[in-house]
Protein backbone atom coordinates (compact mmCIF):
# COMPACT_ATOMS: atom_id res chain seq x y z
CA UNK A 1 0.00 0.00 0.00
CA UNK A 2 1.12 3.77 -1.05
CA UNK A 3 1.44 6.38 1.82
CA UNK A 4 1.31 9.59 0.79
CA UNK A 5 3.74 12.22 1.08
CA UNK A 6 2.02 13.76 4.25
CA UNK A 7 0.96 10.80 6.04
CA UNK A 8 5.24 9.74 5.93
CA UNK A 9 5.60 12.95 7.95
CA UNK A 10 3.29 12.22 10.42
CA UNK A 11 3.89 10.85 13.71
CA UNK A 12 1.58 8.26 15.72
CA UNK A 13 3.58 8.08 18.73
CA UNK A 14 2.62 11.79 19.92
CA UNK A 15 6.35 13.24 18.64
CA UNK A 16 5.87 16.63 16.91
CA UNK A 17 4.56 16.10 13.24
CA UNK A 18 7.20 17.11 10.48
CA UNK A 19 6.60 18.88 7.66
CA UNK A 20 8.25 18.86 4.82
CA UNK A 21 10.84 21.84 3.53
CA UNK A 22 9.53 23.54 1.08
CA UNK A 23 12.06 24.90 -0.74
CA UNK A 24 11.17 28.26 -3.19
CA UNK A 25 12.88 27.26 -5.94
CA UNK A 26 12.96 31.21 -7.74
CA UNK A 27 14.98 31.26 -10.81
CA UNK A 28 17.83 33.98 -11.20
CA UNK A 29 15.75 35.63 -14.01
CA UNK A 30 12.95 36.12 -12.33
CA UNK A 31 15.06 37.62 -9.71
CA UNK A 32 17.06 39.90 -11.99
CA UNK A 33 13.98 40.86 -13.48
CA UNK A 34 12.08 41.93 -10.10
CA UNK A 35 15.17 43.99 -9.30
CA UNK A 36 14.65 45.38 -12.78
CA UNK A 37 11.04 46.17 -11.83
CA UNK A 38 12.02 47.60 -9.25
CA UNK A 39 14.89 50.04 -10.48
CA UNK A 40 12.36 50.72 -12.99
CA UNK A 41 9.96 51.79 -10.74
CA UNK A 42 12.53 53.83 -8.66
CA UNK A 43 13.82 55.13 -11.62
CA UNK A 44 10.16 56.32 -12.64
CA UNK A 45 9.40 57.62 -8.98
CA UNK A 46 12.49 59.67 -8.86
CA UNK A 47 11.37 61.69 -12.17
CA UNK A 48 7.58 62.01 -11.19
CA UNK A 49 9.01 63.24 -7.58
CA UNK A 50 11.57 65.71 -9.68
CA UNK A 51 8.31 66.90 -11.19
CA UNK A 52 6.54 67.87 -8.59
CA UNK A 53 9.37 69.36 -6.99
CA UNK A 54 9.85 71.68 -10.30
CA UNK A 55 5.84 72.39 -9.72
CA UNK A 56 6.23 73.82 -6.27
CA UNK A 57 9.14 75.66 -6.93
CA UNK A 58 7.60 77.16 -10.42
CA UNK A 59 4.95 78.00 -8.53
CA UNK A 60 6.61 79.89 -5.32
CA UNK A 61 8.40 81.46 -7.91
CA UNK A 62 5.73 82.68 -9.88
CA UNK A 63 6.80 80.80 -13.01
CA UNK A 64 4.30 78.97 -14.70
CA UNK A 65 6.23 78.09 -18.17
CA UNK A 66 5.98 75.61 -20.39
CA UNK A 67 8.37 73.64 -18.51
CA UNK A 68 5.77 73.67 -15.45
CA UNK A 69 3.24 72.51 -17.87
CA UNK A 70 5.38 69.25 -19.01
CA UNK A 71 5.92 68.83 -15.07
CA UNK A 72 1.79 69.03 -14.65
CA UNK A 73 1.48 66.57 -17.70
CA UNK A 74 3.93 64.07 -15.94
CA UNK A 75 2.25 64.23 -12.81
CA UNK A 76 -0.97 64.06 -13.80
CA UNK A 77 -0.40 61.39 -16.09
CA UNK A 78 0.71 59.16 -13.18
CA UNK A 79 -2.00 60.20 -11.12
CA UNK A 80 -4.32 58.85 -13.86
CA UNK A 81 -2.66 55.92 -14.32
CA UNK A 82 -2.72 54.99 -10.63
CA UNK A 83 -6.49 55.89 -10.35
CA UNK A 84 -7.00 53.98 -13.23
CA UNK A 85 -5.74 50.84 -11.88
CA UNK A 86 -7.41 51.04 -8.66
CA UNK A 87 -5.53 53.21 -6.65
CA UNK A 88 -2.52 50.37 -7.26
CA UNK A 89 0.81 51.09 -9.05
CA UNK A 90 0.34 49.22 -12.41
CA UNK A 91 4.03 47.66 -11.51
CA UNK A 92 2.71 45.69 -8.42
CA UNK A 93 1.00 43.05 -10.25
CA UNK A 94 4.44 42.53 -12.33
CA UNK A 95 6.10 42.42 -9.16
CA UNK A 96 4.23 39.92 -7.91
CA UNK A 97 4.20 37.60 -11.10
CA UNK A 98 8.19 37.89 -10.61
CA UNK A 99 8.09 36.37 -6.80
CA UNK A 100 7.69 39.79 -4.67
CA UNK A 101 6.30 38.85 -1.17
CA UNK A 102 3.52 41.97 -1.63
CA UNK A 103 4.60 43.44 -4.90
CA UNK A 104 4.83 46.87 -3.41
CA UNK A 105 7.32 47.73 -5.82
CA UNK A 106 8.46 51.06 -3.43
CA UNK A 107 9.30 48.68 0.02
CA UNK A 108 12.64 47.75 -0.96
CA UNK A 109 14.02 50.72 -1.98
CA UNK A 110 11.74 53.69 -0.34
CA UNK A 111 11.46 53.63 3.72
CA UNK A 112 8.41 51.87 4.29
CA UNK A 113 6.16 54.78 6.07
CA UNK A 114 6.89 56.88 3.07
CA UNK A 115 6.46 54.18 0.67
CA UNK A 116 2.88 53.60 2.45
CA UNK A 117 1.99 57.22 2.44
CA UNK A 118 2.54 58.27 -0.77
CA UNK A 119 -0.74 58.80 -1.93
CA UNK A 120 -1.41 60.68 1.36
CA UNK A 121 1.67 63.32 1.21
CA UNK A 122 0.67 63.60 -2.65
CA UNK A 123 -2.58 65.03 -2.94
CA UNK A 124 -1.97 67.93 -0.73
CA UNK A 125 0.89 68.74 -3.05
CA UNK A 126 -0.96 68.63 -6.02
CA UNK A 127 -3.54 70.65 -4.75
CA UNK A 128 -0.66 73.41 -3.37
CA UNK A 129 0.51 73.20 -6.81
CA UNK A 130 -2.72 73.41 -8.83
CA UNK A 131 -3.33 76.43 -6.52
CA UNK A 132 -0.17 78.15 -7.16
CA UNK A 133 0.14 77.92 -10.55
CA UNK A 134 -3.64 79.17 -10.66
CA UNK A 135 -2.88 81.97 -9.00
CA UNK A 136 0.07 82.54 -11.08
CA UNK A 137 -1.83 82.35 -14.24
CA UNK A 138 -4.76 84.54 -13.30
CA UNK A 139 -2.37 87.53 -12.41
CA UNK A 140 -1.09 86.73 -15.67
CA UNK A 141 2.50 86.00 -14.73
CA UNK A 142 2.90 82.48 -16.16
CA UNK A 143 3.53 84.14 -19.38
CA UNK A 144 7.44 84.18 -19.27
CA UNK A 145 9.40 82.04 -22.11
CA UNK A 146 10.91 79.09 -20.92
Amino acid sequence: MRTSPASRWASSAGRPQKTPEVRRSTPRRSSAALVAVKSLHTFAWLSIESCMVYLLYAGFARRSDRRAAVAAGVVAGESLIFVADGFRCPLTQLAEHLGAERGSVTDIYLPDWLAHNLPGIHVPLIALAAFLHARNLRAGRGCEPS
